[in-house]
């Protein structure tokens, strides 16, 4: 007999259906799976006799043969265990095949009968092209956030053939409720000082303006970058559903409310391989952190620490917020819309810029500037000098402006950005930049002396006017372009690696 099961699989981020079709027929028993399983799906013919004998359903010494189609895409995992299972049942004749009408199953299936989660759950179920789906318990939260699917959560196999036989009934659903992930997070008015570095994160925030911060250990990079998430706006449900899936996908835990509304923080260590830092892999691709910081916030300390090879593999998912990674066996997109903000020392020793505080060997020093290229280091829109505040602001003991002020700035000038078509003004490309951010002869000459001089490069001169305008709009300006806004966003795109420490632009 034959019995077709609606089931998917997880290619990167997204889901794709999958009919596994079970042949039963005689001749010497053998489980045979086609359809380009890897080695995890091909295992799966252990997984589902054991779960059918602890079940207490009989397992057919009969030839099977599992095709998983389309058979052009590639399957991984154990996700489609339940429906080879259940498939199986139907092509033995234990269950009716109008039991399974209209129904899609997805799990892993321990030795003992139990139906285990699998990641992804969230764009599997998306994927699925009926309208009702099989799951385990621990995805029903993921499952239940697309609202065209009903769901049935089952514990193990022995229940759901009850269930598909009109013994018991589906186990009751409960509502999915909205809770508001807390908001408790580091805040700005525990840094003191600071003025220019402070005003570079408001500008990051409001522009979307990628980050670095360059200086002496201690100086406060890291405690100023982890403040950021706290100045950007909430995600609106298309991003919160997208970085939903993202985790969904990558099987980390979804918060109480199934949504993830604060934007992402990922900060990976200096020692992460280019797999990692923006997705693939050599076996099952997995979303990396960039993807994983979608819509949030990717910072990079140490910058100076990280490999070249992996720092230039960001380059082309900065400029697209997208992640392209192909391999033999198929290819993934991943959404990876970041604002990045890195941190590093002006040299190794991290005492350059002080009169006689660099220890670093001249050839020292010129190696480590070279781990970071000319072309990522132009992404950066603000590269800002962070030197240790004066010792009296640290112990006078009055705070600075508090997160909720700064982001209430931050969300009024983004309307502005919203109202020229684009999420902030870093998205604007040139033409639209022309209409928006209209430049007055003065700062046409500012511009003109950077270029000549050989401090901007063609990008950089379009980084540097969206720069202004962001400045602009926190400052409710009218978009026209004066050589004061221009000379502040110069003023904030430092040289970081001139012989004699980071300059004043």
């Amino acid at each position: 007999m034959l019995a077709s099961i609606n089931s998917a699989t997880l290619l990167g981020v997204s889901g794709h259906p999958v009919r596994v079709e079970v042949h039963v027929a005689n001749g010497l028993p053998a489980f045979g799976v086609v359809g380009l399983p890897d080695t995890s799906c091909r295992e799966a013919r252990d997984r589902v006799r054991a779960a059918l004998v602890s079940s207490g359903l009989s397992w057919p010494s009969r030839r099977i043969t599992v095709n998983l189609a389309p058979t052009g895409v590639p399957k991984a995992g154990a996700v489609l265990d339940l429906a080879m299972a259940v498939g199986l049942l139907v092509a033995c004749g234990e269950l009716e095949p109008e039991t399974v009408d209209g129904l899609a199953f997805l799990g892993e299936l321990g030795l003992d009968g139990s139906i285990r989660p699998v990641a992804g759950a969230l764009p599997l179920v998306d994927a699925v092209e009926v309208d009702a789906v099989v799951v385990a318990p621990e995805n029903r939260l993921e499952a239940s956030l697309v609202e065209a699917r009903q769901v049935h959560a089952i514990s193990d196999l022995r229940g759901l053939v009850r269930a598909l036989r009109g013994d018991d009934e589906w186990p009751a659903t409960p509502t999915r409720d909205e809770v508001d992930e807390p908001t408790e997070g580091p805040d700005l008015s525990d840094v003191r000082g600071q003025p220019i570095p402070r005003f570079a994160l408001e500008v990051a925030a409001t522009g979307g303006h990628h980050l670095l911060m360059i200086g002496p250990p201690g100086a406060g990079k890291s405690m100023l970058a982890r403040r950021l998430p706290g100045l950007l706006p909430r995600l609106d449900g298309a991003d919160a559903l997208q970085v939903a899936r993202i985790r969904s996908a990558a099987g980390q835990d979804l918060p109480p409310g199934g949504l993830v509304r604060r934007p992402p923080w990922r900060a990976p260590h200096h020692g992460a391989s280019a797999a990692a830092l923006v997705g693939g892999g050599s076996g099952t691709m997995r979303p990396g952190e960039m993807s994983l910081a979608h819509g949030g916030v990717l910072f990079l300390d140490e910058l100076g620490e990280f490999s070249p090879k992996v720092l230039d593999t960001l380059r082309q998912p900065l400029e697209e917020g997208t992640v392209r990674v192909s391999r033999v066996a198929g290819s993934a997109e991943y959404p990876a819309r970041v604002l990045m903000v890195a941190a590093m020392n002006p040299c190794p020793c991290g005492g350059s810029g002080a009169p006689g505080g660099c220890r670093c060997p001249e050839s020292v020093r010129a190696r480590y500037v070279r781990r970071v290229s000319g072309p990522l280091l132009d992404r950066f829109d603000l590269r800002v000098d962070v030197q240790r505040p004066d010792p009296g602001e640290l112990l006078d003991g009055n705070p600075g402006e508090a997160s909720a002020s700064v982001a209430e700035r931050v969300e009024s000038a983004r309307k502005r950005a919203r109202e020229r078509g684009v999420r902030v003004n870093a998205d604007l490309s040139p033409s639209d930049l022309e209409d928006a951010a209209v430049l007055e002869p003065a700062a046409v000459r500012l511009l003109e002396a950077a270029l000549h001089a050989g401090r901007l490069s063609a990008r950089g001169l379009h980084r540097v006017r969206a720069v202004a305008l962001t400045i602009s709009d926190l400052m409710d300006g009218d978009g026209r372009l004066g050589p004061d806004l221009v000379d502040t966003a110069l003023s904030l795109r430092i040289d970081p690696f001139s012989p004699v420490g980071p300059s004043v632009r």
